[in-house]
C-alpha cells in the first residue's frame, strides 16, 4: 500500500490516536506495560548526553508495547495481534520486527516474555491459514484492508493482504529462534508451529518453481505498477535455478525479477535456523534436514547467479531472473543489501563491502542526497524520499566512528521534531513525511541507540 505523503502539520493516523505531541502515551493509555522495560529506559537514557537523541530514545524504544500490542488468549494460550501503526493490520515481518528488540529484556520479565510468545503463536496461526499472505486483520474474521477487497487473488478469511513476500516466511522463524535464544523457552514450538514450519519449507519449495509456476498468483487493478505482478499474475519468468522466488519486495512493491536476492539470503539464515530447532526442540530430523538441504541449494545457487560484476568490482545483485538478467539497486526495507549483516546473513565479508560500497552511494537509482540528509527509499515513496529505516542500518551496520555520528545527525533531523521516526521524508525538507505513526522505524531507532549506549555510548554527544 502506498502510504499519503503529510506534512508535520497535517499528519493523522487511519486508525487509532497516534502519539501526539511528541511524547509517549501517558500511562494508563499504554497498551501494555512492563516495569522491566521502563528502568530499562532510565538505564539508557542515562548514556546518552545528546539531549534530542536520548528524547527520541525514550518515546520510541517502547512505541510498538505503548501503541501497538493486544495482548489476549486463544485456546488459553497466549495470543498478541501487532499492528504496525496507522494501517490496523499485523504484516508478518513489521510484527517480528517490533517486539525482536524487547527479547533481551523478555528474560527478565515473565509478562512480556508471554506477549512475545503471543506474537509467535498468532504468526503460527496466520501461517497455517495461508503462507503467501503478508498481513492478516486482528480480527482474523473481519473483511481485508480495504485496498485488497477486488485484488484477484485467492483471499481467505483473515487476509488483511495477500502480496506473498518471501521475507514474510523468513521472520516469524528468525523471532522464533531468537525468542528460544533469549529466554529459552520453548512453549510456542509445539505441534502446529511444527505444522506451519513445515508449510514454510514446502512453500519456499514451491516458490522454486522447479515443477511449474506454484499456486500463487495475484493482480490488482492499480495505476501504480509496482502494486500488480505481470504474466497473469505470477510476475516475470524465472529460469528455476535453485532460488526462491518472491512476488513483492519488502516494501510491498512488486519485483522486477522474482529472484530478490537480500531475501534468498535471508533465507538461507532462517532455514538453518529452523533446522537447528527442529532438531533441538521437536526433535524432527525429517524437517530438520529438509530446512537445512534446501538452505544449502539455495546458497550454492546465490554464489552462481546473484553475483553480478561492476566498474568498482563485483557485488551482490538486487534482483535475479537465472536467466542472466538482473537489477542493480538496494531499497530500504529490510531484508536490504545493506541490512544483511543486520540479520546476519550475510556469508561474504569482503562482497557485502563492495556492494554497501555501492547502495549508498549515487550507483544505486534508489540513494538520494540533499540539505535534510542521505539515505537509502526506493518506489514505494518515490524520488528524493529518505528512509530513515536505511539510515538506521547503515549505522548498525558501520565500524565507523563518523558515519555513525552522521547517521544520528540526520536521524535527528528527519525526526523533524516530532519526536518520533517516519518511514520517509523529503531530501530537502524533513517536515514533508510519511506515516506518523511506523512502530517499526521507531522501535528499530530505540534498538539501535540502545545497541550504541551499551558498546559506544561516547557517539551518543552532542
Amino acid at each position: 500500500m502506498l502510504a499519503p505523503l503529510l506534512s508535520a502539520a497535517a499528519a493523522t493516523a487511519t486508525s487509532a490516536a497516534p502519539p501526539v505531541k511528541g511524547e509517549r502515551p501517558q500511562p494508563a493509555d499504554r497498551h501494555f506495560r512492563s516495569a522491566v522495560v521502563e528502568q530499562y529506559l532510565v538505564k539508557i537514557r542515562a548514556r546518552i548526553a545528546d539531549p534530542e537523541l536520548a528524547r527520541l530514545f525514550v518515546n520510541c524504544f517502547p512505541n510498538t508495547l505503548d501503541t501497538t500490542v493486544e495482548p489476549g488468549t486463544f485456546e488459553g494460550k497466549p495470543d498478541t495481534v501487532v499492528i504496525t501503526g496507522d494501517i490496523p493490520a499485523m504484516w508478518q515481518r513489521d510484527s517480528s520486527a517490533q517486539v525482536w528488540p524487547y527479547l533481551p529484556l523478555a528474560a527478565k520479565d515473565e509478562r512480556l516474555r508471554s506477549l512475545i510468545e503471543g506474537v509467535i503463536r498468532r504468526q503460527t496461526r496466520q501461517i497455517l491459514i495461508d503462507p503467501y499472505a503478508n498481513a492478516f486483520m486482528a480480527d482474523l474474521s473481519a473483511p481485508p484492508l480495504e485496498w485488497a477487497r477486488h485484488d484477484q487473488t485467492e483471499m481467505k478469511p483473515g487476509v488483511g493482504e495477500r502480496k506473498y513476500e518471501l521475507d514474510s516466511l523468513c521472520y516469524p522463524v528468525r523471532l522464533a529462534h531468537g525468542h528460544w535464544q533469549q529466554t529459552g523457552g520453548t512453549q510456542p514450538f509445539d505441534a502446529q508451529w511444527r505444522d506451519a514450519m513445515r508449510l514454510v519449507v514446502r512453500t519456499m519449495r514451491q516458490q522454486q518453481r522447479k515443477d511449474g509456476l506454484g499456486p500463487y498468483r495475484f493482480q490488482r487493478l492499480a495505476l501504480t505498477p509496482t502494486e500488480t505482478l505481470d504474466e497473469k499474475g505470477f510476475g516475470n519468468p524465472v529460469n528455476p535455478v535453485g532460488l526462491i522466488a518472491s512476488g513483492f519486495r519488502p516494501s510491498d512493491d512488486a519485483c522486477i525479477f522474482p529472484f530478490l536476492v537480500p531475501s534468498n539470503l535471508f533465507a538461507v539464515t532462517s532455514l538453518r535456523q529452523l533446522a537447528e530447532m527442529a532438531n533441538a526442540i521437536l526433535h524432527d530430523a525429517a524437517l530438520a534436514q529438509d530446512a537445512s538441504s534446501l538452505a544449502g541449494e539455495v546458497e550454492a545457487a546465490l554464489q552462481q547467479h546473484a553475483v553480478a560484476a561492476t566498474p568498482d568490482g563485483t557485488i551482490w545483485a538486487y534482483e535475479v531472473d537465472g536467466f542472466g538478467s538482473n537489477v542493480l539497486m538496494d531499497d530500504a526495507n529490510v531484508p536490504s543489501l545493506l541490512g544483511l549483516p543486520y540479520l546476519d546473513s550475510s556469508p561474504d565479508p569482503a562482497l557485502y563491502a563492495s556492494t554497501r560500497a555501492f547502495v549508498w552511494s549515487d550507483r544505486n537509482p534508489w540513494f538520494f542526497r540533499g540539505s535534510a540528509g542521505e539515505g537509502i527509499g526506493g518506489p514505494h515513496e518515490g524520488a528524493g524520499m529518505i528512509w530513515p529505516m536505511s539510515q538506521m542500518i547503515y549505522a548498525f551496520t558501520s565500524t565507523s566512528a563518523s558515519e555513525i555520528r552522521n547517521a544520528l545527525r540526520v536521524l535527528k533531523i528527519g525526526s523533524a521534531g516530532t519526536g518520533f521516526m517516519h518511514e520517509s521524508y523529503f531530501k530537502n525538507d524533513p517536515k514533508i513525511f510519511t506515516r506518523a505513526w511506523f512502530a517499526w522505524a521507531n522501535t528499530l531507532f530505540g534498538e539501535l541507540i540502545a545497541h550504541l549506549a551499551e558498546t559506544q555510548p561516547d557517539l551518543l554527544s552532542v
